[in-house]
């Protein structure tokens, strides 16, 4: 049976700009890791200052400024949070393009890909009842 070369376009375009899609969230997870990893490597640091009422040089942009230790830590953190926000939020969308592209090409959802972990309360739990 021979198809419309117009639909087969419209087909293969598609499933390209799916693709696509699920690259550019990926590069974005692995990039917003990166980032997180370098806060993470100067929370580090920061607690390992000897001196922890010191001052931190800090770079913003293509300046540095020099800010309390205290207050440094507190940016790091706060940055740390949105950081884990936004791969999260990154990874649930992943999900979705993954699907859709999976569905495009015809093939099967994956299954175990919507899994979400266990909340620390809910492990909690479930040690309660397997320790009886």
């Amino acid at each position: 049976m021979a198809r419309d070369p117009a639909f087969v376009l419209r087909y293969l375009a598609e499933v390209e700009e799916l693709a696509e899609d699920v690259l550019a969230a990926r590069q974005q997870i692995v990039d917003l890791d990166v980032k997180r990893n370098r806060n993470r490597e100067a929370l580090r640091a920061l607690q390992k200052e000897p001196e922890p009422d010191g001052k931190a040089m800090v770079c913003f942009g293509d300046m540095f400024i020099e800010l309390p230790h205290a207050r440094t830590r507190e940016m790091l953190r706060q940055d740390q949070e949105q950081l884990d926000e936004e791969i999260n939020n990154l990874r649930k969308e992943l999900r979705v393009k993954v699907n859709r592209l999976f569905e495009a090409q015809g093939k099967a959802e994956l299954k175990g890909f919507n899994l979400n972990p266990m909340t620390a309360e809910e492990m909690k739990l479930i040690n309660r009842i397997l320790e009886g």
